[in-house]
């Protein structure tokens, strides 16, 4: 073959494999071209839960917020809407173009919300710290939010109010004005509070705040159904014997411990806490923290359920540190004395923070399973002092008594839930009536927010002939106690969505009225039948101011037997 028919050929070869390889690149891009192009994001919006839709424009399910998708990136047409094609858990639906990001900042899209639960602005590292107060009603700006949970709620959303910046619980914003004023009233509930009024000054029952309130279980600390309780106070020469209460509390029925942290005048061990926000406080501490802390222990790895009790808004010490904080006496311009004690008034925002870092400290040092606020109200006995303009309040938020109580109980429980500790909180006897008391306190709105009310009706705190008795009441505790559980407290914890656990105080010291009677294991027996008849079945604790060892000694018959019906 010539050297002129062979360049031919290879030409005519190369220009076919050319051919054929432009071909085969044409098909490439043809098919490049038709190619789907899917893109990842999120599920967005200013509701938790965003609806999807099926080929046709059907609504057919629902995802949180903050789901991460697989979209398609060209939109698709149904009617006059536009939609993403997107794939969740491998199936293909809908989503509105406005429902789907790929930024992850864009997730929650609420540009304003309202108030509908007053609260304060709490500072940005959320460790407690309480700025504004935010009123029912009011409109804040969202400029972020703090964590999106995975059922697409958040938990505090950020917001600036004036110069402040910082976050307010989701859990009480609305969407709108109208929603935010209006006021919780299911079955009637907020007409039962309005129509009781301020009757003795310590605020209306109708501002209080009744909405639902979810009392948590938490599944590393179970708190008993029926709680047993002995107390201990705080002192060195207690706790130093704690083995001996152990022992009895282990011969009889009991299953848990009260133990105080700080009372009014005895603080229990030296805090650091104490020993930054009240040194008097730290100087006159029971005992060092590991000592303390050596005694709780024993009680924790015996198995019982433990409490921590703190006198809140009686505390000589703290008053004496900050006297800029403690209910004033007009006329000499010094904290006012009543009950052996000074008093921090229960509106300082600083005297709420003390108690509840303390608190979460004692929590997380100690190992609390419950946290409970004593003294949680204003000083009794002083209506006449108020009228007169002898004493001041310090009332920096023009708040009811009643609302500085359960604001307070909010904040306190809204942080000590967050280390999976319960609140519990004490009450007068009185607080179960149909009126706010003179100082503070009132059944459903305390009930309403804690996980436990206690009530302390001992019988000897009540008048002599209480009720129409025809006899001194404290000679009859069972039918006292019994009275009071039935008509009062069964009463009030009807008269809200979620109320709390009760229970209550009982009277385990010897009467201090005559005709003097001694509290023995019969006395005891007959309180606690008394309130278990009643239905107030959450349990007991044994108030003896001493916690004498050998007065619950000889009451071990009444606490080594089953109350609870089978």
């Amino acid at each position: 073959m010539s050297t002129l028919k062979k360049k031919k050929k290879i030409k005519w070869t190369s220009f076919l494999i050319l051919v054929v390889v432009g071909f085969v690149l044409g098909i490439g891009l043809y098919f490049f071209s038709q190619q789907v192009t899917y893109e990842k994001g999120y599920l967005k919006g200013n509701a938790t839960r965003i609806e999807v839709y099926d080929k046709e424009g059907k609504p057919v399910d629902n995802f949180a917020r903050g789901t991460e998708v697989t979209y398609k990136k060209e939109l698709t047409k149904v009617g006059e809407t536009s939609f993403y094609e997107t794939k969740i858990n491998d199936k293909t639906y809908l989503v509105k173009e406005n429902d789907v990001t790929t930024d992850s900042g864009d997730i929650v899209t609420e540009k304003e919300l309202y108030v509908r639960t007053a609260y304060h602005l709490l500072g940005e590292n959320l460790d407690g710290t309480l700025l504004s107060l935010i009123n029912k009603g009011e409109k804040i700006n969202i400029t972020g939010y703090h964590t999106l949970q995975s059922d697409g709620t958040v938990d505090y959303y950020k917001t600036e109010i004036g110069e402040e910046t910082g976050y307010f619980p989701s859990k009480f914003l609305v969407a709108t004005e109208e929603e935010a004023k209006a006021n919780y009233d299911e079955e009637g509930t907020y007409q039962i509070h309005l129509n009781r009024g301020n009757v003795y000054g310590g605020g209306s029952a109708s501002n209080a705040d009744y909405y639902p309130v979810d009392k948590p279980k938490f599944a590393d600390n179970i708190m008993p159904d029926e709680v047993r309780a002995f107390y201990l106070n705080g002192t060195k020469a207690v706790m130093a014997k704690v083995d001996d209460y152990i022992a009895l509390a282990q011969e009889g029925n009991i299953n848990a411990f009260v133990v105080d942290i700080k009372d009014s005048g005895v603080p229990a061990y030296q805090s650091e806490v104490m020993k930054t926000y009240s040194p008097t406080n730290y100087e006159h501490a029971q005992q060092t923290m590991d000592e303390y802390r050596t005694a709780v222990k024993k009680l924790k790895d015996a198995g019982f359920y433990v409490i921590g009790r703190i006198s809140a808004f009686k505390d000589k010490y703290y008053a004496i540190d900050h006297p800029e904080y403690a209910i004033l006496e007009t006329k000499t311009g010094k904290p006012y004395y009543l009950a052996e004690s000074y008093w921090p008034t229960a509106y300082s925002r600083e005297v709420w923070k003390f108690n509840v870092d303390l608190a979460k400290e004692a929590v997380k040092e100690m190992g609390f399973n419950e946290i409970q606020f004593d003294y949680v109200r204003f000083p009794d006995r002083v209506v006449s002092l108020e009228k007169q303009g002898l004493i001041d309040f310090r009332n920096t938020y023009n708040e009811d008594k009643l609302q500085a109580v359960q604001r307070f109980l909010f904040y306190a429980t809204d942080e000590l839930h967050k280390l999976n500790a319960y609140v519990s909180a004490d009450v007068f006897g009185e607080s179960a009536h149909t009126y706010v008391t003179a100082y503070g306190q009132y059944w459903p709105a305390i009930s309403n927010v804690v996980d436990v009310i206690s009530g302390m009706p001992y019988p000897d705190h009540f008048s002599t002939y209480e009720y129409g008795f025809k006899e001194p009441v404290w000679t009859k505790p069972y039918e006292i106690l019994n009275y009071w559980g039935s008509n009062y407290v069964m009463e009030r914890q009807k008269e809200i969505a979620t109320p709390a656990v009760v229970r209550t105080w009982i009277q385990t010291y010897d009467s201090i009225k005559a005709p003097r009677v001694e509290y023995g294991a019969a006395e005891v027996e007959k309180e606690i039948r008394g309130l278990y008849d009643a239905g107030l079945t959450g349990g007991y604790m044994t108030w003896n101011s001493g916690s004498s060892i050998t007065k619950f000694r000889s009451q071990i018959a009444a606490y080594s037997k089953e109350y609870l019906t089978k």
